[in-house]
């Protein structure tokens, strides 16, 4: 039987100082994150147990010297249970662990929430830098991308090979839907479906900077390694929609409860994935044909229909997961409407309502497609400030839809997910935040006092979860007496 699809996002934003083009943007990124925990955060990131070079197809290459310093310039865990920290010249902000896409998307948005009141923040407590602007995109239009990773927890007896073999046409065509949009390109208008799939130049591969794989074979689970991997997804784009992002997690979920039951009932693989990565990305008419290898042709559209209807048997047949129905029923009504005419997708799909966006601005200006100004429009829709991303003004106006309440976003910023060990993660920073000596995906370290650290493994992401931990982090007076309780 497949796992439950424990799920994150890990997002790396894009950064600005318009009044200070000098600052290194490895700093201004540590100012972000510094910012906003204060002075009086004392726990940070445990990087004991990570291994990110380790390869799924069994073997490890030696790690870059200077690597790790790099990533630990600033980072922090939030008592919402995410990570908060710079990465590779960027502010990344990795969500707590997810149950279900629907939960993942309230945390993708806390995070909009927080780089938004960081850059606030900075210029108030640092003198001279100047306002800070951050954007939810992935590429800097210079030649430059950076990444939103997703996070699924599979079975580590599914075998690797058939994970490749079965997602790659999936992650190759499932961008009709998840792409955030791009001006640029050779096509009329110039505009593609995906801000990041021209970057990827492999079909398989541990590298994430450079010569991106469609499938990265990154083998760091964060778990019981006996048990689980975590497939690491970095062919998707940031995504500004909920609806986008919802769809984005749900149906990958679905599709690796297939892969991992073996249920997907045929062999869709791909002559050419990487040449069908980008030239779907440039196919806005949606109608472009893909060779597979057994003489096929199809449309990116029929590759994801027959991935909905394998779903869909599967969801009908096993009664879960409790999130399949209404993912199945926003996968089809996308699917019924690009195939009708995307532009119906214009309060739904990101790529749909910038493209959209992009049109009206030009023909009310009577402009160019080169025209800079709607280069800058194009960037402006991942503004997270709330009042002057185009993005926000859209949804403002009604044009685009939400899924979940603006409550539950801010509640989000605080508190963590109750379904998984991201509640004992955040949960201890808040109560007892002086003991919390550092943690990780999979550990909380507590210092209380004693001669040696106390480490409390969380290899089960579904443990340590507020209805396991709840009742004895409400007894225990302080860490100590938790440490006793949690030993009992």
């Amino acid at each position: 039987m497949a796992v439950p699809k424990v799920v994150g996002l890990e997002t790396e934003y894009g950064i600005s100082s318009p009044g200070r083009p000098d600052l290194n943007p490895s700093l201004l990124s540590a100012l972000l994150v510094t910012s906003f925990v204060g002075p009086g955060q004392r726990a940070r990131w445990d990087f004991e147990g990570e291994h990110p070079t380790r390869d799924a197809r069994g073997f490890e290459r030696p790690r870059e010297e200077g690597a790790e310093e790099e990533t630990g310039l600033a980072s922090v865990i939030l008592t919402n249970g995410a990570r908060y920290y710079v990465d590779h010249a960027h502010p990344e902000y990795s969500t707590p662990e997810c149950a279900d896409p629907r939960t993942l998307v309230v945390h993708d948005k806390a995070g909009e929430r927080i780089l938004e009141a960081s850059a606030a923040l900075v210029p108030m407590i640092h003198e001279g830098v100047g306002r800070v602007v951050v954007y939810k995109n992935n590429t800097d239009g210079k030649g430059a991308s950076y990444g939103c990773h997703e996070n699924y927890l599979v079975d580590r007896a599914t075998p690797f090979p058939r994970i490749v073999r079965d997602l790659m046409p999936f992650l190759v065509t499932r961008q009709v839907f998840t792409g955030s949009g791009r001006l640029g390109g050779a096509g009329d208008p110039p505009f593609q479906i995906s801000q990041r799939a021209e970057f990827f130049e492999a079909e398989v591969g541990l590298e994430t900077t450079l010569k991106r794989p469609i499938i990265n074979t990154r083998d760091e689970p964060h778990a019981d390694p006996d048990k689980y991997r975590r497939l690491h997804v970095i062919v998707g784009d940031a995504n500004m929609s909920e609806l986008a992002t919802y769809l984005k997690v749900g149906s990958t979920a679905l599709v690796l409860l297939l892969i991992e039951e073996d249920l997907l009932g045929q062999d869709l693989s791909l002559e050419s994935p990487v040449e069908a990565l980008h030239r779907v990305s440039r196919d806005l008419s949606l109608k472009e044909t893909y060779s597979l290898k057994d003489g096929r042709k199809m449309r990116a559209l029929d590759f994801q229909w027959s991935y909905l209807e394998a779903s869909a048997e599967y969801v009908e047949a096993r009664g879960e997961p409790p999130w399949g129905k209404e993912v199945l029923s926003l996968w089809e009504r996308t699917l019924v409407g690009l195939e009708r005419d995307p532009w119906e997708l214009s309060d739904t799909l990101d790529w749909v309502a910038k493209l959209r966006l992009l049109q009206e601005y030009r023909e009310r200006r009577g402009i160019a497609w080169g025209d800079a100004r709607l280069a800058l429009i194009d960037l402006q829709y991942h503004d997270v400030r709330r009042e002057k991303g185009l993005y926000y003004r859209l949804l403002a106006a009604g044009r685009m839809r939400r899924l979940v309440t603006e409550e539950e976003v801010v509640r989000a910023t605080r508190e963590p997910p109750a379904e998984t060990r991201a509640y004992f993660r955040g949960a201890c920073l808040e109560r007892f935040p002086t003991a919390v000596s550092s943690a990780s995906w999979d550990s909380v370290t507590f210092d209380v006092g004693e001669e040696a650290l106390k480490r409390v493994p969380m290899p089960e992401p579904l443990r340590g979860n507020k209805a396991l931990v709840g009742p004895l982090l409400e007894k225990a007076r302080d860490a100590a007496e938790l440490l006793t309780l949690l030993g009992s």
